[in-house]
């Protein structure tokens, strides 16, 4: 029978190195082979296929916070594989499934006991691919907001507006809705101005838009729009729509705050109420006092 391409080399290395080894020389030569397979396996990782993973990357224009998590992965799995295949050619068979089997039962232990971190890891691998949001970003979700600090596999970090930071599974961020405001280029804001039912509904039209057209953080392109919106109790509902560009959180509260004050101070100076809820009470008939009340004195 013919002997497997690549013994006789290793028999010949084996006899060179026999008289001063020993008994060793077996295993010398089974550690060196599997130690030549791992280094093999790492530097085709870092001349081939990490410049080909970075240019996927490129393509697919992902950002630099998903691409170190990403890149750690691949070579996690090229090393894996450098190892699994020098086990192999070391003559490592039996240990080696030994090993498989060892940790397949470990895998489906730690499956069991670890199951919301790994879907908590499942999710964030499509927040990396889907992204909904990026780290920079303005984003609420069940009642809650802030700006997003840091996104790994198993949590993403968000700072509120109070300076809290939360640490929030990813799993709650892919399993629910999340608003992200400031993921367009463009943001429209809506207010509703309430005037009284005695003043001039086309007046008061004409600030609101005239006020928005001023501002220097509200934008021309869409134009700012009016609708008669409410006919309320106290009061008539004027919803005005306006844009901002290059929206944020802070920029979003400024620009409405100094909007909605210049539109007041001009609701002033033109005598246009904005009205406050009121309530008269009556009774069907004059009120009298009980008899038994009159009794008592």
């Amino acid at each position: 029978m013919a002997a497997p391409a690549g013994t006789d080399g290793v028999v010949a290395v084996s006899g060179a190195l026999n008289p001063y080894l020993g008994p060793v020389t077996d295993v010398v030569i089974d550690a060196a082979t599997f130690l030549v397979v791992v280094v093999a396996a790492y530097l085709l990782h870092k001349i081939l296929i990490a410049p080909l993973v970075t240019r996927v990357f490129d393509r697919q224009g992902l950002d630099d916070h998903a691409r170190r998590p990403l890149n750690k992965i691949v070579t996690f799995l090229v090393l894996f594989a450098g190892i699994t295949i020098g086990f192999g050619a070391a003559g490592y068979g039996d240990f080696l499934r030994s090993l498989a089997t060892i940790a397949a039962a470990a895998t489906l232990a730690v499956g069991f006991a670890l199951q919301d971190v790994i879907k908590n890891f499942v999710a964030g691998v499509f927040i990396y691919t889907d992204r909904p949001f990026r780290i920079g970003d303005w984003i609420e979700w069940q009642g809650n907001s802030g700006i997003v600090e840091d996104i790994s596999f198993r949590v993403t970090r968000v700072r509120t507006f109070d300076n809290e930071l939360l640490t929030v599974p990813n799993s709650v961020l892919t399993g629910d809705v999340v608003k992200n405001p400031v993921a367009k280029k463009t943001l429209r804001l809506k207010f509703v101005f309430g005037i009284d039912y005695e003043d001039d509904i086309d007046k008061a039209t004409d600030i609101i838009v005239e006020e928005a057209e001023r501002s220097d953080a509200i934008l021309d392109d869409p134009a700012p729009s009016v609708r008669l919106t409410e006919l309320a109790d106290s009061y008539v509902g004027l919803q005005s729509r306006i844009w901002i560009d290059d929206p944020s959180r802070s920029d979003f509260v400024k620009a409405r705050a100094d909007y909605v004050k210049a539109v007041k101070d001009r609701f002033d100076e033109e005598d246009i109420t904005i009205p406050f809820p009121q309530r008269t009470v009556s009774g069907r008939n004059a009120w009298e006092e009980p008899a038994s009340f009159a009794g008592a004195q």
